[in-house]
């Protein structure tokens, strides 16, 4: 397995991943103008997951200024997705791991992000990588 910067490549590769998991197709047009619009701006971190040529999960992270103590930033972990066929296979672990690499090196103080309660198995993931739910609480508000 290689984990590695995303490229526009994967991006028709995503595509099957997240209809796998949510079942809504996207439009790879639209998918590769936001990649290169986000991909040139240097909040964005796009990371994948790849085996014998295949995309088989990936990653994003979000960097957020703070205004306030140390000011120092934080990363929002969004999109992680795996290919059903390789979860428990220490492909989500990479993933994150690395995220928290570039993450460090870009002077980030934590990473936070939201799972759905009833995503047990996601849950028991993030704990297992490090994460606690029990210190705080998301919310989350569709607008739209």
């Amino acid at each position: 397995m290689i984990i590695r910067e995303m490229i526009a490549e994967d991006l028709s590769q995503l595509d099957q991943l997240y209809r796998q998991f949510w079942g809504e197709e996207s439009c790879i047009e639209t998918m590769n103008k936001q990649f290169n619009k986000l991909h040139k701006n240097n909040s964005h971190i796009f990371i994948s997951a790849i085996e014998n040529n295949k995309l088989i999960g990936s990653i994003m992270g979000v960097i957020c200024e703070e205004l306030y103590g140390d000011c120092k930033p934080f990363l929002v972990l969004e999109n992680m997705i795996v290919d059903k066929n390789y979860r428990n296979k220490g492909v989500g672990k990479a993933l994150i791991s690395e995220l928290e690499k570039i993450a460090t090196k870009r002077g980030c103080s934590q990473v936070i992000f939201v799972t759905e309660r009833n995503r047990v198995d996601a849950v028991k993931f993030y704990e297992s990588a490090g994460y606690s739910s029990q210190t705080h609480i998301g919310f989350k508000k569709k607008l739209n």
